[in-house]
């Protein structure tokens, strides 16, 4: 089943949809980010190697946010590119650092009016099943709008435990 993202409040969708399916698997997290609407109006990098790139969130970029046990989380960001990023977190935002890993299975394909990126992800030891699932899309014009399945305050803030409204099994 596909799960709507809706932009924030402060956010233009500016004709855009965004819907993401997820699926687990024991400790792999697979996510298919579906963006139907005018995508040639969205910013993407150029394609390269699977390397991880920190700051890919200041772009287009989807996202994935998994609770650990005791208030941790993980936070994967996925790039159109192929780079990516996850980071684990002690609590709302502390104690950050990198999240080792093997480097995600990510493909993009495009059609006209239609961009999706599918990702799978290695999930930490004592992954819960509380999820949020996020995207920051950039437009050509630098505008930028953040998605998820749930916002939790006037600002956006993915971190927030609120917007772990996902609960994977």
């Amino acid at each position: 089943m596909r799960l709507p993202l809706i932009p924030h409040p402060t956010s233009s969708s500016a004709g855009l949809t965004l819907e993401v399916e997820a699926r687990r698997v024991r400790r792999v997290l697979s996510l298919e980010y579906v963006l139907a609407g005018p995508v040639e109006r969205v910013w993407q990098p150029e394609a390269a190697a699977r390397v991880r790139t920190d700051e890919l969130w200041r772009a287009t970029c989807f996202e994935a946010f998994v609770r650990t046990e005791a208030d941790g989380y993980v936070e994967y960001n996925l790039s159109p590119s192929g780079a990516w990023a996850a980071y684990r977190f002690d609590g709302y935002r502390q104690g950050m650092r990198p999240f080792d890993m093997a480097a995600p299975f990510i493909v993009t394909r495009r059609a006209p009016g239609l961009f999706v990126l599918t990702a799978d992800l290695a999930l930490p030891t004592g992954a819960t099943g509380a999820t949020g699932l996020t995207a920051v899309i950039q437009r050509m014009d630098g505008t930028v709008g953040y998605w998820a399945l749930r916002h939790s305050s006037d600002k956006p803030d993915f971190h927030h435990p609120d917007t772990f409204a996902l609960e994977l099994k």
